[in-house]
């Protein structure tokens, strides 16, 4: 389809409501943002730009593949370290190779909602990350999508593709600074990977309390292929819908989804939607969600329709406060003989025993809920290499989680 299809589709979907979830006033935010300069390497960076970065644990340094920072509307850094790992800004992309036309808006609909529409109408911004073909990184690429102005509506269209038998791991983290409380993130996010190609993506969300955020998330798994898709939300946040949908579409692809959420306030609606669409496919789902305030909703869904597939989903809550809510959605669809799905969800609360257990050994009441809120959201996440680990298991013990008020 060419843009201006495109563009058509978006225009006559711009009215539509969300598909699911509190809807959002486009017309509140501001659409245009003034431009930023760019800039030779992170070392130029506005310093608070790299502070935001470094605050959802995108270090921008040499320990990676290659970098990404967007600031508002405006690409102002897009660097790869290694020959065989493309990063440009998708406007860049789009210009210098004809072929993106059969990746852009293939996985996510541009008329899916008034959302995907808004960002099929406003000029590409966003990454385009390419691992070619064989191409194995150790490294990850690092990326940071800034929304340094208030009352923004701040629209991005990422697409990344991992070529046969390449790997590749990307952290992104999405944030604003301390003086941006209100504005709008759309971001659509396409994934492309092929036989026998490895992914992990590690999104991480530090946002402002007024902020609304709206991802929406198309992925294709070839043979052989495996994503390990890794959410962590740990801040305030006013309202965020993340529902991506993976499609397994060649013999034996897998996919992992783990989410860590931390809710004091807001409405945060989660989840992810699975197809297991050929022969040995596999996949799983693992939520951790902790309650201290504001609504999360837990989706899941897995459709099996080929024999033998094989699929988990799981959400385990606590819930510390009685001004928190936590409602668990797990589906299973079952539409072949021979399947393995299963799931399991549970909320609750930190046992008296466990309380007494650390504070026999001397910790206050506080620290003994900090200890056991922090071993709750430590989620072991496979496939990762030991360095991203590290860094995302730093994120979450550094965090300031307590129990109720």
């Amino acid at each position: 389809m060419h843009v201006s299809s495109i563009e058509e589709k978006a225009r006559k979907a711009r009215d539509k409501k969300a598909l699911y979830g509190t809807d959002v006033d486009l017309e509140s935010y501001e659409s245009e943002a003034k431009p930023q300069e760019m800039v030779a390497s992170a070392e130029d960076l506005p310093d608070i730009v790299t502070k935001a970065a470094l605050d959802v644990g995108v270090k921008l340094d040499a320990e990676s593949s290659g970098s990404f920072v967007q600031m508002d509307q405006t690409p102002v850094i897009a660097k790869s370290l290694y020959e065989g790992v493309e990063i440009m800004d998708i406007a860049t992309a789009l210009e210098k190779y004809d072929f993106l036309q059969d990746y852009w808006f293939k996985l996510v609909a541009a008329d899916a909602d008034k959302y995907t529409a808004d960002a099929a109408a406003a000029p590409p911004a966003g990454y385009f990350i390419r691992a070619k073909k064989g191409m194995k990184t150790t490294f990850p690429v690092k990326s940071c999508l800034y929304l340094g102005s208030s009352n923004l509506n701040q629209r991005v269209h990422n697409l990344v593709i991992a070529e046969e038998g390449s790997e590749l791991h990307v952290i992104t983290g999405c944030t604003t600074p301390t003086h941006v409380q209100r504005g709008l993130h759309i971001g659509v996010s396409e994934f492309y990977i092929q036989k026998n190609a490895r992914v992990s993506f590690t999104m991480i969300h530090s946002w402002g309390k007024e902020v609304e955020v709206r991802p929406r998330t198309g992925i294709t798994i070839a043979e052989g292929g495996s994503l390990s898709n890794n959410y962590i939300l740990l801040k305030p946040v006013k309202t965020i819908q993340t529902f991506p949908t993976a499609t397994l579409a060649g013999r034996g692809a897998v996919a992992s989804f783990n989410s860590v959420i931390y809710s004091s306030m807001g409405n945060i609606d989660i989840g992810s939607n699975v197809f297991l669409d050929a022969p040995e496919t596999s996949a799983e789902s693992i939520s951790r969600v902790v309650s201290v305030g504001g609504e999360v909703i837990a989706r899941g869904r897995m459709t099996g329709r080929v024999p033998g597939a094989r699929a988990h989903l799981e959400c385990v809550g606590l819930l510390l406060s009685e001004k928190g809510r936590i409602y668990s959605i797990p589906e299973l669809d079952g539409q072949s003989r021979d399947l393995d799905m299963s799931h399991e969800a549970a909320v609750g609360r930190i046992s008296e025993e466990e309380l007494e257990y650390l504070m026999a050994r001397g910790l206050t009441s506080e620290e003994a809920t900090s200890v056991i809120v922090r071993g709750f959201l430590d989620v072991e996440i496979k496939g990762l290499p030991e360095d991203l680990k590290q860094e995302i298991k730093n994120i979450t013990q550094r965090e300031d989680l307590k129990g109720a008020p």
